[in-house]
Formats: structure tokens, C-alpha cells, sequence
């Protein structure tokens, strides 16, 4: 007899460690998986703001929330991130590596003049962060187990080149070659760890969002939404929720490698 649809994507009783889980689209996904019935345990560079958004998820799910400090590119502190984690709830069955940033100059400088630290900056929060967690949870928590699911998060940045007519007459920052560099390498990533670790029954794969509205300017949101299919950017609070429920759950139990793109069709043209 087949699983009903409602059991396979039900999350109750695992155990989610998501970083950057305290805002944005972070936040909407550590969100959703409570609400699909896990306990989660996420991190912010600031732990006030961890806290607080544990307390919002706890209240409105009934799920217990561990809220961490954690700078991802500190391999040190990951390792010991995972081991509070592990202390609290015994296990850690689903990663959402998550945290990540665009390290923006003034003036959005292109390539040629695109200062070398910060190119190290976001090469160091959006993949090496990716690679410190990954390592610590699975060699920690998930090849113990022989269990585990890892969900990174790239973006269309690392499938596509950028518009970057966009941003004109905006005060944006704007797309960095070093941020398409870091997404890029995250999602082929994703393939290596999923060929490396299937024999683990341990799953990775890959969401990649495209824009998502949050008070950026109306002449951005505009010029954005001219280069998207379905001609708006995506929901807060809403759709990233179900890719990420999909990707942890036993309802995507046969998909490992896959990048799934979220993006209202932006990288389909």
C-alpha cells in the first residue's frame, strides 16, 4: 500500500539546522519546515536576531526552535555549532545551508575593478560556509545514521549571467562576478556531494530562487519584473515554502543532485 500524499511530506519529530535562519527567505523556509512538524535549529551572525525569530517559529508552530550564533566562515565555530546542536536534539536529519550574502561595493564596481577582498568575502560566506557546514553535519550526524538530507541554497546567479540594467537609477549594490562565482560552484556541488553520498542514503540537492520582492525600489522591482516570464518577482513568506518542505521530505525520496530553480520562469527565456 502507497504512502499518503499527506505522510510524505510530514516532517514530524526530524530535526532541521538551518543557518541564516532568522530573516528572508532563510526564515520562510526554517518556518515551513516547523510547520510541516520538525524542530529546527537555526543561526544568524546576530543572536538576538536568531532568537527572536526561534521565538516567532515556536509560537506559531508548537515546534521547538534552538536559536545559534553562527558566522559560517569560521570552520571552528561550525564544528562546535553542530556539536551544540547534536547536544540539544541528539540528531540532525536535514541541513539547509542557507546563509549566504552579496558583498556589494559603492559602486557596484565590474570586473576589472572588483577589489580582490571582496571577491575572498563572498567567496568565503556563500561556498566555503557551504562546505564547512556540510562537512561537520555529515561527518557528525549523517554518515553515522546512514540518513540525511541536505538542501543548499544557490540562486539563478549561479545557472545565468545578469541584467545588470536592472539596477540603473537605483542605489542597489547590484550582482557581483564573485556572487555568480560562489552560487555556480554551490550548485555543481550539489552533484558531486549527492554521486559521493548516495551510498550513504544521504540526499543533496539544490534550490535555486530568483528575485524575491522585500521593499526593494519600485523602479527596480519594475525593471526586474521585465525580465521574468510570469512578469513579478517571487512572495515572501510563501514560495520558496514548499520547495524546501519537498526537498527535505520523503516526498522527494528518489531526487538527489537536482538543482530545483525557483525563479518564475527568469532563467527559461
Amino acid at each position: 500500500m502507497s504512502e499518503h500524499i499527506r505522510d510524505l511530506f510530514d516532517l514530524t519529530g526530524k530535526i532541521a539546522f538551518v543557518t541564516g535562519g532568522s530573516r528572508n527567505l532563510g526564515y520562510d523556509m526554517a518556518l515551513a519546515l516547523a510547520e510541516a512538524g520538525a524542530n529546527v535549529a537555526i543561526t544568524s551572525r546576530t543572536f538576538r536576531d536568531a532568537e527572536s525569530a526561534a521565538a516567532t517559529i515556536e509560537e506559531a508552530t508548537g515546534s521547538t526552535a534552538l536559536a545559534l550564533e553562527l558566522d559560517v566562515t569560521d570552520e571552528p565555530a561550525v564544528e562546535r555549532t553542530v556539536d551544540r546542536i547534536l547536544d540539544h536534539f541528539s540528531v540532525i536529519d536535514i541541513l539547509i545551508n542557507n546563509a549566504g550574502n552579496v558583498v556589494s561595493s559603492p559602486d557596484n564596481a565590474p570586473l576589472e575593478q572588483r577589489p580582490s577582498e571582496l571577491w575572498h568575502q563572498t567567496i568565503d560566506v556563500n561556498l566555503n560556509g557551504v562546505f564547512y557546514c556540510s562537512k561537520h553535519v555529515v561527518a557528525k550526524a549523517m554518515k553515522p545514521r546512514h540518513s540525511g538530507v541536505i538542501v543548499h541554497i544557490g540562486s539563478t546567479a549561479g545557472i545565468v549571467g545578469k541584467d545588470r540594467r536592472v539596477y540603473t537609477g537605483t542605489a542597489l549594490g547590484g550582482a557581483t562576478i564573485d556572487y555568480h562565482a560562489a552560487k555556480g560552484a554551490v550548485v555543481n556541488m550539489t552533484r558531486d556531494m549527492a554521486v559521493s553520498l548516495a551510498a550513504d542514503d544521504i540526499r543533496v540537492n539544490c534550490i535555486s530562487p530568483g528575485g524575491f520582492e522585500r521593499g526593494q525600489p519600485k523602479k527596480f522591482i519594475s525593471a526586474y519584473n521585465q525580465t521574468v516570464p510570469m512578469q513579478r518577482m517571487g512572495i515572501d513568506g510563501k514560495e520558496m515554502k514548499g520547495a524546501v518542505v519537498f526537498l527535505a521530505s520523503e516526498a522527494s525520496s528518489y531526487v538527489t543532485g537536482h538543482n530545483l530553480v525557483v525563479d518564475g520562469g527568469l532563467s527559461a527565456w
